[in-house]
């Protein structure tokens, strides 16, 4: 009798569970990084390969720019961009989701240990014991619920890799179209410069015309609201490209307020010299990130299903026991002092109010829509992809055709110099033209961005895969 109530009081014991707290005095220091606990900062870091980042936005495609400078701010995004960061952070919570899920799968093992004081009736004296319990419980699952659950956590972690290699993707080719636009917004920038110098000279012999007499105030008033237009565009393009130029610093994950130079080429020295493909192979539209999201969440989706079944099968488990239980720590570990048992038992709800019924028609209703979600993606890609192919060859032949006019404007402004020398036409004939000829080249600039710019939709179109 004694052991047995001796045995209850330890067990008691075994339970309480204490936590020690400590205080550290560290010093403060300035920095801009929020606090963290010191067990959430890992102190040996391991030597990962960033290798797979490079895979998953192609890098060597980007060369057919033969840009070196917007390969190097493409590699910045991807070491330094900070939603590629979290992207990446997301990964490694879904992980770990997917470990705390596997730990269910196998048994739970503890110890506990305490003194106790026992005093027995019909007793004077008062003895004091040590029990050291051991306590292994283990949820048999012969049914696979638990397995199913762990692969079902584990598609989640698969989808948030897809997600990690759509954002790389998706921030490589901000990345891109943003340094194209910019190159764009200088040589609009440089010819708009020019515009303006020219409305500059058209306003001015209007003004002397009108002072001998030769124009009318009204014409005069015209080429004055068109110089300043002029100037207003040209500040609208600064506007544009200071803008761009911050939203560049924000995607390589430095700060707009660094004074650095942003570097950029010029986009006369931007060259494109790659094919444009005939048609995209439906292997590569198979690999895009979101139709492999897709197509792993209708098998999470039909995992679920099957442990929802599973939830109408009953529930066993194990659970072992060792006590030790002496009142002297010399002898605790000797088995005459030790209490063994091993214990098994199963539990089958039979009434829940129909919880697990509807859960059941929930698994399979989300199955269904999630099944129709991949049909629509399927679809969805091959539009996507088409759509950026006929922008890319449209857009080529734009390119081709405003080059022609642009030679024939060039062609023609020669005429119009070869008149002026000869004079019959005015000097101001002369500048009407030379600005009809920056139109044009500002148009050339234009189209043969929006060309590069649409081949990259093409690129993320694909998932980054085209060669």
């Amino acid at each position: 009798m004694k052991k047995v109530i001796s045995t209850a009081i330890i067990l008691s014991l075994a339970v309480i569970q204490t936590a020690p707290c400590f205080c550290v005095e560290t010093a403060q220091t300035s920095t801009a990084t929020p606090k963290q606990f010191k067990s959430m900062v890992k102190k040996d870091k391991k030597n990962t390969s960033d290798d797979y980042k490079y895979e998953y936005v192609n890098l060597d495609w980007w060369s057919i720019f033969n840009d070196d400078l917007l390969k190097g701010y493409i590699e910045k995004a991807i070491m330094n961009n900070y939603d590629l960061k979290m992207a990446t952070l997301n990964v490694e919570e879904f992980y770990q989701q997917t470990r705390l899920q596997f730990a269910n799968e196998l048994p739970m093992a503890a110890v506990g240990g305490g003194p106790a004081l026992v005093k027995m009736p019909d007793s004077t004296s008062t003895d004091g014991v040590f029990g050291l319990p051991f306590i292994v419980n283990y949820e048999a699952d012969i049914f696979l619920k638990n397995h199913d659950k762990t692969k079902s956590s584990k598609k989640l972690y698969e989808n948030s890799k897809f997600d990690e290699r759509a954002a790389y993707i998706s921030i490589a080719g901000a990345v891109g179209s943003t340094y194209l636009n910019i190159v764009n917004l200088d040589k609009a920038i440089e010819i708009q410069t020019e515009i303006v110098s020219l409305r500059k000279k058209i306003y001015e012999l209007m003004k002397l015309s009108n002072d001998e007499g030769l124009t009318s105030t009204a014409d005069t008033v015209r080429a004055n609201k068109a110089f300043v237009k002029s100037e207003t565009d040209l500040t609208e393009l600064n506007k544009q490209r200071e803008i761009l130029i911050n939203q560049m610093y924000v995607l390589i994950g430095e700060s707009p307020e660094s004074g650095k130079t942003l570097e950029r080429k010029k986009l006369d020295e931007i060259t494109y010299n790659h094919a444009i493909p005939d048609y995209i192979e439906s292997e590569i539209i198979m690999q895009r990130p979101d139709y492999l999201k897709a197509e792993n969440s209708v098998e999470k989706a039909g995992i679920d299903v099957r442990v929802a079944k599973k939830e109408f099968l009953p529930t066993i488990n194990l659970t072992g026991l060792a006590l030790f239980n002496t009142s002297n720590i010399g002898d605790l570990f000797n088995l005459k002092n030790s209490i063994y048992a091993l214990g098994g038992g199963f539990l089958l709800p039979l009434f829940t109010g129909g919880q697990r019924v509807a859960n059941l028609r929930l698994k399979k209703a989300t199955y269904e829509r999630i099944l129709q979600n991949y049909y629509k993606t399927n679809l969805t890609a091959i539009q996507e992809v088409n759509d950026a192919l006929v922008k890319v060859r449209k857009d080529k032949e734009k390119v081709d055709q405003t080059l022609k006019q642009a030679n024939l404007e060039k062609a023609d402004y020669k005429f119009s110099e070869m008149k002026y020398s000869e004079g019959t036409i005015s000097l101001l004939d002369l500048i009407q033209q030379k600005e009809n000829l920056l139109y044009m080249d500002q148009l050339v600039a234009q189209n043969k961005v929006e060309f590069m710019i649409d081949y990259i939709g093409l690129y993320k179109a694909t998932g980054s895969k085209l060669q």
